[in-house]
């Protein structure tokens, strides 16, 4: 039987992909009680690196939040992996978007709306969360964006 949240992915055409494997010394989620926390994750995608560049210097908001949402994706894939079944999810507690930009770049909130829209879009009320979204000065990889976030389950 499909859950609910798998089939409100199916409804909004989204596939998530099998989760990125970690390229340094971290473990992509760690579970402390009922809170998952998802480690950074950036725009990878089946095909390769997609978004890379500067946000607002050869990149667009609208590329950029593209890009936050692909970041949201992969936070899905890993926390599916991490906790088995997405209806778990009680809600996302906190989201963290960084953003590669420069230092006169000031529309963070509108690219990190990428990955809160969609983390709403899948979850409902239960996808609203926290949020820091933060100017880098570069990302691994030169990517635009890599996020983070916290989830409570049952």
């Amino acid at each position: 039987m499909v859950g609910r949240i798998e089939a409100r992915l199916k409804d909004l055409s989204i596939e998530l992909p099998k989760p990125p494997t970690p390229v340094a010394s971290y473990v992509p989620t760690v579970t402390s009680g009922n809170l998952i926390f998802v480690s950074g994750q950036i725009t990878a995608s089946p095909e390769g690196l997609k978004y890379v560049g500067v946000v607002g210097a050869g990149l667009s908001v609208g590329d950029g939040k593209a890009a936050a949402r692909l970041c949201a994706i992969n936070i899905l894939s890993q926390l599916r992996s991490a906790c088995g079944d997405l209806d778990r999810v009680k809600r996302c507690v906190k989201l963290t978007v960084f953003v590669n930009a420069g230092p006169e770049f000031t529309e963070h909130p509108e690219v990190a709306n990428g990955a809160s829209d969609l983390l709403v879009e899948v979850f409902g009320d239960a996808g609203k969360h926290a949020r820091a979204a933060l100017g880098a000065g570069s990302l691994p990889r030169g990517v635009a964006c890599e996020a983070e976030a916290i989830f409570e389950v049952a």
